[in-house]
C-alpha cells in the first residue's frame, strides 16, 4: 500500500472519497445529499452504497461555513417531563437528522432562564428556524417575538392570533368530544370533568368540547374540577373531591396521569370501575392499556405532529407555505367505561 493510500485509511472519508467510489462527481454527491429528488434513483442508490461502505458522515461544521447556514434547529419545549412533549421532541429530531439538520432542545421556564432568554439564546447560535411547544399564551406571545425575524413553528392547539406563527396542534376539542360523546352513548348523564391547568391551551380545548358536547345533548355542565398540574396527584385529590360532593356516573380526565390518581381514589373508597363510574382519560401513554381497568382513552398522535412540525418549518425556510391543519386523535375504547344501564 503506498503512502497516500495509507494516509487515506487513516483519515475520515470526504465527499471526494464518496464520488470516487460511486463513480459521479462531487456535485452529485452533494445534490443527492441535499436534495435527492433532483438526482435519479439509480444514481442515488450507488451515492447511498458508497456512503455506508465508507462510513461517510456529513461535517456540520464544514458545511455550515460553505453555505453560509447552520443547519441547526432550536426546539422550545415546557420544563415539564411529560409523555407528549418528550415523543414530540424525539420526532422532530429524528425528522432534522432525516434532512441534514442538527436541532439543540431547550426547557422553558425553568428556575433559571425563562422562554425568552432561550430564544435569544437560540439566536446567538445562529440557527435557521425555531419550533415551540407553546403550551401557554407566555410561550406562545414569546414565540411570536421571534418571528418577525426567522421561521417559527408553533405546536400548539387553540392559540388565538397566531399572527405570523406558523402553527400546528392536534384537534384537542374534538378529541375531548369524542371522549364525551362516547360516555353519553353508553347512557352515562352526570358527567364531571377534571382538568388541566387553566393556563394551558390544550386544557382549555378539552375543557370546552366536553363542555360543547354535554350542551349539544341538552345534559346538564357540572362545574368542572380544576387542576394545578397534569399531575396524578391531582386527579386523587379531584376524585376525592367528587366523592364527598356526589358521585358522578363518568369523569372525563384531561389527561391519563389525572385519570389514574382519580382510579386510585376511587379504587382506595371501594367504588368499582367502570361498574359504578366510568373514566375516560386522554393521550394514551404507554401504560395505560396496563392501568386497572386498562383505561379508554384519546390517543394523540404525537410522533406525527411532530414530523409535522418540522415539515412546516422546512417549507418555511425553502418559502413554501406550511402545511397548519389540526391532527386528529382516535379514541380507544378500553375497560374503564361501561354502558350505564349495566352498572350494578
Amino acid at each position: 500500500m503506498d503512502d497516500s493510500a495509507q494516509r487515506s485509511m487513516k483519515r475520515s472519508p470526504v465527499m471526494a472519497d464518496v464520488a470516487a467510489l460511486a463513480g459521479v462527481s462531487h456535485q452529485t454527491v452533494s445534490r443527492a445529499l441535499n436534495n435527492p429528488s433532483v438526482v435519479r434513483p439509480a444514481t442515488r442508490a450507488k451515492v447511498e452504497e458508497a456512503i455506508e461502505a465508507l462510513g461517510y458522515r456529513r461535517n456540520m461544521s464544514a458545511r455550515a461555513l460553505a453555505t453560509r447556514r447552520s443547519h441547526l434547529i432550536g426546539v422550545v419545549t415546557p420544563a415539564v417531563t411529560l409523555f407528549g412533549p418528550s415523543h414530540m421532541v424525539m420526532a422532530i429530531q429524528e425528522a432534522a437528522r432525516n434532512v441534514g439538520y442538527a436541532t439543540i432542545s431547550a426547557g422553558s421556564e425553568t428556575a433559571s432562564e425563562s422562554t425568552a432568554e432561550i430564544l435569544d439564546f437560540f439566536l446567538t447560535l445562529g440557527v435557521e428556524g425555531i419550533i415551540v411547544i407553546a403550551p401557554t399564551r407566555k410561550t406562545a406571545e414569546e414565540a411570536l417575538r421571534l418571528a418577525e425575524r426567522l421561521p417559527v413553528v408553533a405546536i400548539a392547539t387553540g392559540m388565538p392570533d397566531p399572527g405570523s406563527l406558523h402553527v400546528v396542534g392536534i384537534d384537542n376539542e374534538r378529541g375531548a368530544r369524542d371522549a364525551t360523546r362516547h360516555l353519553i352513548e353508553l347512557g352515562h348523564q352526570r358527567i364531571a370533568h377534571i382538568s388541566g391547568p387553566a393556563d394551558w391551551f390544550e386544557a382549555q380545548a378539552r375543557m370546552h368540547g366536553w363542555r360543547s358536547e354535554l350542551e349539544a345533548a341538552g345534559l346538564p355542565v357540572p362545574e368542572p374540577i380544576n387542576g394545578a398540574s397534569w399531575d396524578a396527584a391531582d386527579g386523587y385529590a379531584a376524585a376525592q373531591a367528587l366523592l364527598a360532593e356526589g358521585l358522578p356516573t363518568a369523569v372525563f380526565a384531561a389527561n391519563d396521569d389525572l385519570a389514574l390518581g382519580a382510579m386510585r381514589a376511587f379504587h382506595e373508597a371501594g367504588v368499582a370501575i367502570p361498574g359504578e363510574v366510568a373514566v375516560v382519560g386522554f393521550d394514551d401513554v404507554a401504560s395505560c392499556a396496563y392501568y386497572e381497568p386498562p383505561l379508554t382513552t384519546v390517543r394523540q398522535p404525537f410522533e406525527a405532529l411532530g414530523r409535522q412540525a418540522l415539515e412546516a418549518l422546512m417549507a418555511a425556510l425553502q418559502g413554501r407555505e406550511p402545511r397548519t391543519e389540526l391532527t386528529v386523535p382516535e379514541l380507544l375504547v378500553r375497560g374503564s367505561t361501561a354502558p350505564q344501564e349495566a352498572r350494578s
